[in-house]
């Protein structure tokens, strides 16, 4: 069906789905969705959709020819600019139906990356989409840029492929190394940041993109995370200092949302932002309730998330935008199929008591909040104590210096004994 309304400063497209014959076209549709909401976050309104079901995709044309001419009948109807592709072409096939078609052909991780390109802020961000920008373009390097360069601009186009026409793969490679070795200084930054806040308690919100994550964040710590109805509003990781309902100071971070068929280098390019989910103490999964599809939101982040290798860690799912649900039955049935999941809304407030009580609860949870007394000869001890545990109180008199401080619980029964001569009540 050709949608005839349409902005004009957008790039006009259609998107193409492949499947196997026999399978869920209701999971199709909801794919392409996605994939309409992804064309229209790059300033692509989709014009038209073509879905193609076969046993297994044409070598040439993932399509075979009769689709491959119904999609250039399209093409023309519509004057369309680009065709979006829901799975990843090879550059032969990429190459074989943009000479049939004469428009661009992208696929679902070339539109991905480019968003990425467009959203990128902080020198990290912008390092890790270029590196990943290289991986995905370097095998597409014959024979595809002189071509695309002269002929098209746009969405697909952006960062590093406008200005690599003369380069060869040597260059390229070099470049990727580069740029590895870039991420890799960055990354050790970042780990010494980490190891000085080591003391303190480190929560992640992780989650589906647009699931209202940057809004939680604001709600939690008074932040001004940027928020916009888009995916991908934001990429750099956000790290804020809050306090918990009992007065203590916690570490909150809101991370890169993830998506269906994430490109695999886009993940590995990104793993410095990841880390802020693998290092954190617990998970605040926040999800978008108010989204159809998001029983299926919720699997892609916690596949996501055994793929890194923290789907183990203690963990609250949050069903978030509360406050916009009609179906009056919908909280109950959530609350006996996912036991302990919390329902708030980031934007109006409400339950977020009920959130930050869970968070308390996982704090307490973890630590020994012990009272000493060093006399002023004991230095050397307390000194130690400020990188294993997080002091919440000091003060000092003519006898000493006395504190009260919260030690990890894996290291609470071996310190114990041995501060047993300075604790005090």
């Amino acid at each position: 069906m050709i949608n005839e309304t349409r902005p004009v400063d957008n790039e006009v497209g259609i998107a193409v789905a492949v499947t196997r014959k026999g399978s869920n076209r209701e999971v199709v549709f909801e794919h392409l969705d996605e994939l309409e909401f992804l064309a229209e976050t790059a300033h692509v309104e989709i014009a038209a959709r073509l879905l193609q079901e076969r046993d297994r995709p044409d070598i040439a044309t993932v399509i075979g020819k009769g689709k491959v001419e119904e999609l250039k009948e399209l093409v023309a109807d519509t004057k369309a600019t680009v065709v979006i592709f829901d799975d990843d072409l090879s550059p032969a096939q990429s190459r074989n139906l943009e000479r049939e078609l004469e428009v661009k052909v992208i696929d679902r991780s070339s539109l991905i990356l480019d968003i990425f390109a467009t959203r990128a802020r902080s020198v990290e961000a912008r390092t890790q989409v270029e590196l990943a920008q290289y991986q995905y373009l370097y095998p597409r390097l014959t024979r595809m840029w002189s071509h695309l360069s002269k002929q098209y601009g746009g969405v697909g186009t952006k960062g590093p492929g406008e200005t690599q026409i003369e380069t060869d793969r040597r260059i390229v490679r070099y470049r990727i190394q580069r740029l590895k070795e870039k991420l890799e200084e960055i990354d050790m930054q970042r780990q010494l940041q980490r190891k000085q806040r080591t003391s303190l308690v480190r929560y992640a919100l992780v989650g589906y993109t647009n699931a209202g994550k940057s809004t939680m964040m604001n709600a939690l710590t008074n932040a001004e995370v940027y928020i916009e109805d888009k995916l991908f509003a934001t990429l750099d990781t956000t790290v804020r200092q809050f306090e918990l309902p009992s007065g203590q100071t916690a570490l909150l971070s809101d991370t890169v949302g993830f998506i269906r068929k994430l490109p695999t280098h886009l993940v590995a390019s990104f793993r410095s932002t990841f880390a802020e989910s693998v290092e954190s103490d617990m998970l605040i999964h926040v999800v978008d309730v108010t989204n159809p599809t998001f029983r299926d939101h919720i699997a892609v982040v916690q596949d996501t998330l055994e793929s890194l290798d923290v789907h183990n860690k203690p963990s609250v799912l949050v069903f978030n935008k509360i406050d916009a649900v009609e179906d009056g039955n919908l909280i109950a049935d959530l609350e006996y199929e996912y036991p302990g999941c919390i329902f708030v809304s980031a934007v109006t407030g409400l339950n977020i008591r009920k959130l930050t009580a869970k968070m308390q609860e996982y704090y307490d949870s973890r630590g020994t909040t012990l009272s000493l007394q060093f006399p002023y000869s004991a230095m050397k001890e307390l000194s130690a104590l400020y990188n294993i545990g997080e002091v919440l109180e000091r003060k000092e008199d003519d006898l000493g210096i006395k504190i009260k401080i919260r030690i990890p619980t894996d290291k609470s029964p071996g310190l114990r004994n041995k501060l047993e001569q300075y604790i005090c009540e």
